[in-house]
């Protein structure tokens, strides 16, 4: 009974990995074209008032946090990261 029951053991740990997830890297790290017929978004080193300005005001705010100082505006499908006032990145939101 014990063979039997490490047995088993032994081939639900093997079948563990057989059950994990595939990530599919490149939908992961594609992102819409920078563009009218993708989704038009701020760059990389324009300013908080170039943005406003493009985009209007953002539906929230937060920060700054940190040294040097971190904050981000949030809009309909992307958020916007600060250093200072210039534009750090832009992260477009998954569904």
């Amino acid at each position: 009974m014990f063979r039997f029951a490490l047995s088993l053991l032994v081939l639900l740990v093997l079948a563990l990995p057989l059950q994990a997830e595939v990530l599919l890297l490149d939908a992961i790290t594609e992102e819409p074209p920078n563009s009218s017929a993708g989704l038009l978004r701020p760059e990389r080193g324009e300013s908080m008032q170039a943005v406003e300005s493009r985009f209007g005001a953002p539906q929230s705010s937060a920060g700054p946090v940190g040294e040097p100082p971190i904050s981000s505006w949030t809009y309909p499908g992307f958020t916007v990261y600060f250093e200072h006032d210039i534009v750090l990145r832009t992260v477009v939101h998954r569904p």
